[in-house]
């Protein structure tokens, strides 16, 4: 038997839906991006202190990427769970720990009070921020494409994206705020957790907008779908995970081939930028952060702009033109920056960001649009999340080794290329989805065709 097939949502619900998954991945992503410029800026003083500026600085990226670690875990876990409850519980529990483990760190003791649990410390809030983080993304940008159409599903499904450029826009706000404000004794001393602490505010209204909106309506008609082949049938679901393994390999991989590109330019261009600009061309802290936050604005303004593009011309065109063009950036971004001028700085940032949009903007849609309804948070999550233990989060790492080791750009302007060619073969493997159906429960595969439902 059939489930029904779900009804189109309305266009104020629709508004609805992306409103909360904006305001909930700001939250997510000020959280997440906050800890990375404090880590550029103030981590290697008070969580490091003994070593040299530099390294100082790489064991603070190394905290960084550590949460990037724990991502994973959040997307086999939220993902499991999300394709067998719902997305909505799990992006309210997902808000709840990144929100609480970003206030924690607002309440750490430094290095200088307890030694080296300090650091341990804020390794271990670090993981808890990954974790929520690995379960977030999925589950927002779920939410709004399985309420929109195929028609404009790139336009609407890119809002959740522009939560990482509003997230960091507010993260690099606050901090630019602070540090025009205070000394920099006083934004050592005790500035610096002021951002964490607003954090709690913050979830607070996240939680209230994100508690008011429905459960997807594909996924509550999929759910159906399920429970009445189990009851005709006796079959039981495989989990999600299986499901994905099986059916959604080649997705998986071109989906995590995709991300390379994507997220190391973006933490080349908005984390590492914070130390190479200031330690290497000599420019102010103040100049570097408002860079970045002006960058920021443009980013969060083109990102639908580009969805919608991809509603057009399709996924993969888009995709490419943002891959392909950051490969060409690197070069005239560090030459730039090189001026040492805010100008030339903010130019090199907002350029890089704008094709970085490319990629991101029809991201959401078109990993949503590979997998099946019933495995398709999973499925997200895991190409997603995965890829970024090997892209974003050593990315600001690789790139300050490459510096101390080499001295100049160059070798950081070549695996940022090289990143970028392995996303241009992936998206030439993948196919084109931007009028795929999402209804329904066992929708397309990697390689076209359909499969029968997984009992």
């Amino acid at each position: 038997m059939a489930a029904a097939t779900p009804s189109p949502t309305p266009p104020g619900s629709l508004k609805r839906i992306v409103a909360a998954s904006l305001i909930g991945t700001t939250i997510e992503w000020y959280d997440f991006f906050l800890y990375g410029s404090a880590a550029a800026l103030v981590f290697n003083k008070l969580f490091f202190p003994d070593s040299d500026p530099l390294v100082g600085t790489l064991l603070s990226f190394l905290t960084y990427a550590v949460g990037f670690a724990a991502r994973p875990l959040g997307a086999l876990v939220f993902g499991h769970y999300g394709d067998r409850l719902g997305r909505k519980k799990l992006l309210v529990l997902s808000l709840l720990l990144m929100g609480g483990a970003t206030f924690a760190i607002g309440l750490l003791p430094t290095h200088a009070t307890v030694g080296s649990a300090a650091p341990l410390l804020l390794t271990a809030l670090r993981l808890v921020q990954g974790f929520a983080l690995g379960g977030e993304w999925g589950g927002a940008v779920l939410l709004v494409s399985e309420h929109g159409d195929a028609k404009r599903r790139g336009f609407w499904a890119s809002w959740p994206q522009t939560g990482a450029p509003a997230g960091q826009l507010l993260a690099t706000g606050v901090l630019s705020a602070l540090t025009a404000l205070l000394s920099e004794s006083a934004f050592v001393s005790w500035g610096w957790r002021v951002p964490f602490l607003l954090s709690g505010v913050l979830v607070i209204v996240g939680l209230w907008i994100r508690l008011s909106v429905d459960e997807s309506p594909v996924f509550k008609a999929a759910l159906a779908a399920a429970e009445e082949r189990k009851a005709a049938a006796g079959a039981v679901e495989k989990m999600p995970l299986v499901a994905v393994v099986r059916h959604h390999w080649r997705d998986v991989l071109i989906a995590m081939g995709a991300r390379m590109a994507e997220n190391i330019s973006y933490y080349v261009i908005t984390a590492f930028i914070l130390v190479y600009a200031t330690t290497q061309v000599g420019l102010s802290k103040q100049t570097a952060l408002n860079t970045v936050l002006i960058g920021s604005a443009v980013h969060f303004a083109v990102i639908p702009l580009w969805g919608a593009l991809s509603d057009r011309l399709g996924r993969r065109p888009v995709y490419l033109i943002g891959a392909v063009g950051v490969g060409l950036w690197m070069f005239p971004f560090f030459a730039l920056i090189d001026r040492g001028t805010f100008g030339s700085l903010l130019l090199a940032v907002t350029v890089g960001l704008v094709l970085h949009g490319a990629m991101y903007a029809p991201q959401a849609a078109f990993f949503s649009e590979m997998f099946a309804t019933r495995v398709r948070y999973s499925g997200a999550s895991i190409g997603a999340q995965f890829s970024s233990v090997a892209a974003g989060a050593p990315a600001p790492l690789i790139a300050t080794a490459l510096l101390d080791g080499y001295g100049g750009p160059t070798p950081i302007a070549l695996y940022v290329i090289a990143a970028a060619l392995l996303t241009v073969v992936a998206i030439a493997c993948a196919r084109e989805t931007r009028h795929s159906d999402l209804s329904g429960d066992d929708e397309e595969v990697a390689s076209g065709g359909r499969v029968r439902a997984e009992v």
